[in-house]
């Protein structure tokens, strides 16, 4: 058996799991493959993949071009980026691994007070000999706005109050009820942006919540606002994000996930001052990758002996 696991990054998949009782030959690829023609190419003869999360589209198109694939594993319980229809038709199946949500949400709040703190502005300052630049603004008091109170919404609203802050949210299925609660105030979609001073997004990308943060939104926000968005590119409308950020009609955008990633090295988002980036690194923890890799062995070795486990249909 031949198994390819993309993605890696950081080149860590060999140490999170043990992948000696497969007694298959496993090859690693550290860095990323855009392009669909070379991905056939990476791929060609190789009849399990493991997917890192959802840095590789495996659309129909793909799909049809890997004839030997049979075991698509997917780190996480769910894949967008996966076609599971086209899959299952070719004879190919798509297994996920464990998940949990704590490292997403403690990347959110590093985000939001680096932000809140000038952080990045003022380490670069402290290296290049600099001291005391800019002047930062306190949480406490101050209104979180999530957009989305689900698994990962509903314990960064915790976090927020902890701080001291009025925790309001909004989506569209959300009730008062459902929200009191998380001891949040259940809000219009209008009433969030114009009140939140800090803005932060944990919904699912989808065909309803595709560019749900426009330029009207935006335009809504307080300038001293800070939006974050831990959970997918898309979900903001990059052009209008960008257009309120060149006009500092919003403060800062804490960013940790891109329309398109890698992040390309030329992108207008890298030369704007008034943004935290960081590389889609929510999930990115050593503990979290065990889980991943551990779980995506044992997804082999079911589906080996005739009897897949965390089937995806």
């Amino acid at each position: 058996m031949k198994i390819a696991v993309l993605d890696d990054y950081q080149n860590v998949a060999l140490d999170r799991a043990d992948w000696s009782g497969l007694n298959a030959e496993v090859t690693v690829f550290t860095d990323h493959i855009p392009d669909v023609d070379e991905l056939a190419r990476a791929l060609a003869g190789f009849e399990v993949v493991v997917a890192m999360r959802e840095r590789t589209r495996f659309g129909a198109d793909v799909l049809a071009r890997l004839p030997d694939l049979r075991l698509l594993v997917t780190t996480g319980p769910r894949n967008a980026a996966i076609d599971v229809a086209a899959a299952t038709r070719q004879g190919v199946v798509v297994c996920g691994t464990g998940y949990y949500p704590e490292p997403t949400v403690e990347l959110t709040w590093a985000l939001i007070l680096a932000a809140a703190r000038n952080l990045p502005t003022e380490e670069r300052a402290v290296r290049d000999g600099g001291w005391q630049h800019t002047v930062g603004t306190e949480l406490r008091g101050k209104t979180l706005g999530l957009l989305g109170l689900g698994n990962l919404g509903s314990r960064v609203a915790r976090i927020g109050q902890a701080f001291g802050m009025d925790t309001i949210a909004w989506s569209e299925n959300l009730t008062p009820g459902r929200a009191a609660e998380h001891g949040v105030r259940a809000v219009t979609k209008d009433e969030l942006f114009a009140a939140a001073d800090v803005l932060s997004v944990h919904l699912v990308l989808s065909s309803r919540t595709r560019g749900l943060v426009g330029g009207a939104e935006l335009a809504a926000m307080k300038p001293s606002s800070i939006l974050v968005n831990t959970s997918r590119g898309p979900i903001v409308d990059q052009d209008a994000l960008l257009d309120a950020l060149r006009r500092e009609t919003i403060r800062c955008a804490a960013l940790d996930v891109y329309d398109t990633e890698p992040l390309p090295a030329d992108h207008p988002l890298r030369a704007l001052p008034n943004t935290v980036l960081t590389p889609h690194i929510g999930y990115v923890t050593s503990e979290l990758y065990e889980v991943f890799y551990r779980d995506a062995v044992e997804d082999i070795a079911a589906f080996r002996a005739g009897h897949p486990v965390r089937v995806i249909d």
